[in-house]
């Protein structure tokens, strides 16, 4: 026969574990999937990394489904323009998306010939490669490499593709209480240029700072269970891999 209490006992032991799994993922730290290659080469397509949800405070975006909870952000800290961050679109409040911050709220952001431009003045690039190969989704372009420093000091590379690059925009306002971001495959990412899918992300839709990496595979050579493949299928140099 069996005994209740011991059923008991056991469906407790799971409820409490998942309270302070939830507590966790929504307070503390998060898990996330890597699955596209809008910021490469800083972010690969099977990257997983740990974002850090105090980074910024809370708001209904920190917990799973979004609950109402409260208005607003609570414990709020701005974050810093160059900051990797995970943010529900605006378009649905529903998608997690990750992109690196630009403009902050008031700032004006543009592209001139092909250069990032924050409040009029231009954001200073080095070329590192001008004849690289990236993917795009499943296919291959040919981009250069630029060290882009930003008006704080923050350095990062982004990719530009040598073909057909997004070379001239107009003038980017950002409103108040929102942020602009971009991907740093720059002619690879749907991200704030792109007003009527992303657009300017409001400082509520926050979900966290992104930290550093804690494993990563490569899709493309095989399953993570073909464990013959693993020299070439786990990235091990990314492992613990801190992001800038």
């Amino acid at each position: 026969m069996i005994n209740k209490k011991i059923i008991l006992d056991n469906l407790k032991t799971l409820l409490y574990a998942l309270i302070i799994a939830i507590i966790i993922r929504s307070l503390i730290i998060q898990p996330f999937y890597i699955p596209s290659s809008s910021m490469e080469l800083n972010l690969l397509v099977g990257d997983r990394l740990f974002v850090t949800k105090y980074s910024y405070g809370y708001s209904k975006h920190s917990f799973p489904f979004s609950p109402p909870v409260f208005k607003n952000r609570i414990f709020e800290k701005v974050p810093k323009r160059g900051d990797i961050i995970v943010f529900k679109t605006p378009s649905d409040n529903r998608t997690d998306y990750i992109k690196r911050l630009i403009g902050l709220p008031g700032d004006t952001v543009q592209f001139i010939d092909g250069n990032l431009y924050i409040n009029n003045n231009q954001v200073l690039r080095t070329l590192i490669s001008d004849d690289k190969n990236l993917f795009c989704g499943n296919q291959k372009i040919n981009v250069s490499f630029y060290k882009e420093k930003l008006p704080n000091n923050k350095s990062y590379i982004a990719s530009y593709r040598n073909d057909i690059s997004f070379v001239n925009s107009d003038k980017y306002l950002v409103p108040q209480n929102h942020y602009f971001f971009l991907g740093d495959n720059r002619d690879c990412s749907k991200d704030s240029r792109f007003l009527s899918e992303v657009g300017y992300v409001h400082r509520d839709n926050l979900v966290g700072k992104a930290q550093f990496l804690f494993f990563s595979s490569n899709s493309r050579e095989g399953s993570i269970f073909e464990i013959w493949k693993w020299s070439k299928i786990i990235r091990f140099d990314r492992f613990f891999k801190k992001l800038k």
